[in-house]
């Protein structure tokens, strides 16, 4: 399948650095400049031609399909030029960047923006308002990206790169420039940071909104957005965010714009996700470095006493085993497990796609299996392997372990649980680096470095109203039935939203499956970022409508 389009325009490329514009029209939205200040149109619904009824939905997609046939190019480029700021929420003046790209970008369709900080990286709230509408939609996406390590990746992170597949498959790169303008196949691939993880709903939603404009299709519902710049840091300043300024959020729904989709490929519509902590365990063994073969069977080794831990949290099918651990775990209930059942199982397809001979759980599918707690080592540092091994006894060893919560666990039960089991494994436990005396005092100690930031998960009923809603609208959509997904394996910070507004909240993913989220050759699949301006176009036109 291939998409004919018209020659590009030049992409957006508004930045921080440039704070004057010339006055033009774009994609029939008019805008002009008055000291330095963007001013968005107010986009009336007097003179358009509203679908009533059913109607909606199929016109909303048919105008993002006619414009994606048109603008493919342009939608592209405004991501290429987006993906190339860099964004590891870490450095504070890149994210100013971003914030301030974005608030250009929405301010062409109309939106009132403002970047607010709590002392972390920027956050960009923003709202359009339509004539008329009676309900409003929270919209959610963040748009920093985990750290790089550029030497790791087939093409430069932030240098946005299209494959005609993965680069695990021996994807090949498309030449940009020769392919610009000419028809774009939606199998082909554009990587770089973020690319998956998240910045597609900004590109997929302003460009829902062109395609309705283009097609004299009014919106129905107003929309705010909160555009979070230290997700993948935590969104450590978060609550402080909303307690400042969530008065500027209230809605009918909100809608989480992160996650892939479902490994089937349908589209899907969830209700929760998994807590998140990060703890570091350090063991220690001799006060300095050791010949292995003069000292070995008589120094401690601080890497045997770590491994031996870590092997004590999980049996061989990667249940918890932890006394304490699961007491307090809300039970699958009868409806999710009906929801599980009702899903494509994708469990040997994924096997196969990902070289497993085996998974998890005892037989248990995917969607039941991140339903439960996970304890997951994410790395293990005690020397080096290959070429860079040592015959060394080692003063100390350290795990990182990520902590996936599930509903009803709280960060302190978790913690106290742990505890208990590393002391009844008989280690003494240290928050500080271990000195001279403790060490001369304690045979086997544990250093346990609990991270900042835990939060708890977060899972709503599968039947609410404001969620049938938006399923009956995806149900209108090519590709048929939305799927409802209990919950995500991943974690974000709802938690917080939840407590500080009053609205329902489900999770509308719109990423490829396989977009090596956090990795990587990171990637998003171009049906996915089509397939979501229809979705944004369909809720844009008839949520809150008449029909």
């Amino acid at each position: 399948m291939t998409l004919p389009t018209k020659p590009p325009r030049k992409p957006f490329r508004k930045s921080s650095r440039k704070t004057t514009w010339p006055a033009r029209v774009v994609r029939g939205l008019k805008y002009t400049v008055a000291g330095g200040v963007l001013l968005g149109a107010t986009v009336s619904s007097a003179t358009t031609a509203t679908p009533v009824g059913d109607a909606r939905v199929p016109q909303a997609e048919a105008a993002a399909e006619h414009y994606i046939a048109q603008h493919g190019w342009d939608i592209l480029n405004d991501f290429k030029t987006f993906l190339s700021l860099p964004n590891v929420a870490s450095n504070h003046a890149d994210m100013v960047e971003n914030a301030a790209w974005i608030t250009g970008y929405l301010g062409v369709r109309g939106f009132v923006s403002e970047t607010v900080t709590a002392g972390g990286a920027p956050y960009v709230i923003a709202r359009r308002d339509v004539p008329g509408a009676t309900r409003t939609v929270l919209i959610y996406a963040h748009f920093d990206g985990q750290p790089v390590a550029p030497e790791n990746w087939a093409s430069p992170p932030f240098t946005p790169t299209l494959r005609d597949g993965m680069v695990e498959d021996g994807g090949t790169v498309v030449d940009w420039q020769a392919a610009l303008g000419g028809p774009i196949d939606p199998e082909w691939r554009l990587f770089a940071r973020s690319a998956g993880d998240d910045k597609a709903p900004v590109i997929a939603l302003m460009a829902a909104l062109d395609a309705l404009e283009g097609a004299g299709i009014a919106p129905v519902v107003n929309i705010k957005l909160i555009l979070d710049g230290e997700e993948e840091a935590g969104s450590p300043t978060l609550a402080q965010i909303l307690a400042r300024h969530g008065d500027k959020l209230d809605a009918d729904l909100m809608l989480f714009c992160d996650g892939p989709m479902h490994q089937s490929r349908q589209r899907q519509l969830v209700f929760g996700v998994r807590g998140s902590m990060t703890v570091d365990l350090t063991t220690y063994g001799p006060g300095r470095p050791l010949h292995s073969g003069h000292y070995g069977n008589w120094a401690p080794h601080p890497t045997d006493r770590l491994m031996r831990l870590l092997t004590s949290l999980k049996d061989d099918e990667g249940r918890i085993t932890v006394p304490g651990y699961l007491d307090t775990v809300r039970p699958v209930s009868d409806a999710e497990r009906a929801a599980i059942a009702a899903m494509p199982d994708v469990d040997a397809h994924l096997r196969r796609e990902l070289a497993m001979a085996k998974s998890e759980g005892g037989g248990v599918r995917l969607e039941e299996a991140i339903m439960a707690p996970a304890i997951v080592v994410k790395g293990f540092q005690a020397g080096g392997v290959g070429t860079q091994s040592r015959n060394t006894i080692l003063p100390t060893a350290t795990a990182s372990l990520n902590l996936r919560l599930v509903p009803d666990q709280t960060p302190e039960d978790v913690r106290t649980a742990l505890e208990a089991h590393f002391r009844a494994q008989g280690f003494h436990i240290v928050y500080e680096d271990a000195d001279r005396e403790t060490r001369l005092a304690h045979d086997k100690i544990l250093k346990v470095d609990w991270r900042p930031g835990p939060y708890p998960a977060y899972r709503a009923a599968l039947d609410g109203a404001e969620a049938d809603a938006i399923a009956v609208i995806l149900d209108q959509l090519k590709g048929g039935e939305t799927l409802r997904t209990p919950t995500l394996g991943g974690s974000l910070p709802i938690y917080l939203f939840e407590q500080a507004l009053d609205m329902p909240i489900v999770l509308l993913p719109i990423a490829n499956h396989d977009n090596n989220q956090h990795g990587r050759n990171e990637n998003l699949r171009l049906k996915n970022l089509f397939d979501a301006i229809a979705i944004y176009a369909a809720v844009i036109a008839a949520y809150g409508g008449d029909g």
